[in-house]
């Protein structure tokens, strides 16, 4: 009989890898396999959990960076140790799974690789940020049966589509999956993926139901994607929307003045983060997309004893000189709704 992941399993787990105790968690992991919790389940209901709550807890302010790196390295070695426990004869077709360019999250994409390994999938796992030329020349070489695209963070979702039409080019269907790609993966169906999963166990379902070799069954969506250039343009003038906003959050709070380069830097990266999300939103034509991300930062800046005035100021400002995007204006609207009593702006 095969037994199941508690709660009290993931909080001691997340005390292991908290301390970065490599060894203590890799012999948890692998006595729970032994005890009859399945490598699958460990992957999807112990370390998958653990690490979406390290990053609540980093948003929060509770973990440092340092601390979230450590115990993200410790779970790749429990990954890892499991992997080499645990070797089924593939039984099933190639799959090649790849982050997308510029996407450094690797760890769910090696989560997905190994859950679907364990399922008699023979995998390709070509880790984080893989250029889109050096993928499809790794397909035409190998010619797997379908290409896993992995996305954490939205801001990649351009690379991601991209990426999703040159594999489709080469004639091997795709299956997105992943954060970036938003609830339910929605906007990997949008960027005309022929397959999309929400997380590792829906995906094991659509690969095992999926006819791979009928390639000629393409998504309905594929090269139906239609953006405009709002979303390039507003790229275009994104260091002049951070350098704006510097000079009105100085007028506002003269501390700024007196910013270490160091603070300053990390100011105008967060300043950056704001224009990178609003793009990605226009990009899928989705303000739902800026929405989650202006009450996420809210979270984070709260929890650094930043006001949300801040917030409110910025998006303010890029609302005033985005005056001639009329839907960059309205993500910016909605996102100012977002902002703990910010006030609002006319749409």
């Amino acid at each position: 009989m095969t037994a199941a992941v508690t709660t009290e399993h993931r909080e001691h787990y997340l005390a292991l890898v908290g301390h970065g105790d490599e060894a203590a968690a890799v012999d948890y992991a692998l006595g729970l396999a032994e005890c009859g919790v399945s490598p699958r389940d460990l992957v999807l209901d112990l370390i998958g959990p653990t690490q979406r709550r390290i990053g609540d807890l980093w948003a929060r302010d509770e973990w440092s960076v340092a601390q979230e790196h450590a115990a993200t390295h410790v779970s790749e070695q429990v990954v890892a140790a499991l992997a080499a426990r645990h070797r089924p004869r593939p039984d099933r077709g190639v799959v090649v799974v790849a982050c997308v360019d510029g996407e450094w999250h690797a760890l769910p994409a090696r989560l997905f690789a190994e859950v679907i390994r364990w399922d008699g999938w023979d995998v390709r796992f070509l880790g984080a940020s893989v250029p889109g030329p050096h993928l499809v020349s790794y397909l035409h070489r190998h010619g797997p049966d379908v290409v896993a695209v992995s996305c954490s963070v939205p801001t990649r979702l351009t690379s991601a589509h991209r990426v999703i039409q040159a594999v489709q080019d080469v004639g091997v269907p795709v299956l997105a999956g992943g954060g970036g790609f938003g609830p339910g993966a929605r906007w990997g169906t949008k960027l005309g993926a022929d397959r999309v999963a929400a997380d590792g166990r829906a995906a094991l379902e659509v690969l095992r139901s999926w006819p791979l070799r009928a390639v000629a069954e393409v998504s309905p969506l594929r090269d139906s994607f239609v953006s405009d250039d709002e979303h390039v343009l507003v790229v275009k003038r994104g260091a002049q929307l951070v350098a704006v906003a510097m000079d009105r959050l100085a007028d506002r709070f003269p501390a700024v003045h007196g910013y270490t380069a160091a603070q300053r830097e990390a100011t105008e990266y967060d300043l950056g983060q704001i224009v990178e999300f609003l793009c990605a939103g226009l990009f899928v034509d989705d303000v739902e997309l800026f929405r989650a991300f202006v009450s996420w930062l809210c979270v984070v800046l709260a929890s650094r004893r930043v006001p949300p005035e801040t917030v409110d100021l910025v998006l303010d400002v890029y609302h005033d000189e985005l005056f001639d995007f009329p839907r960059a204006r309205a993500h910016l609207v909605a996102g100012r709704r977002q902002v703990p009593a910010g006030r609002q702006v006319a749409a």
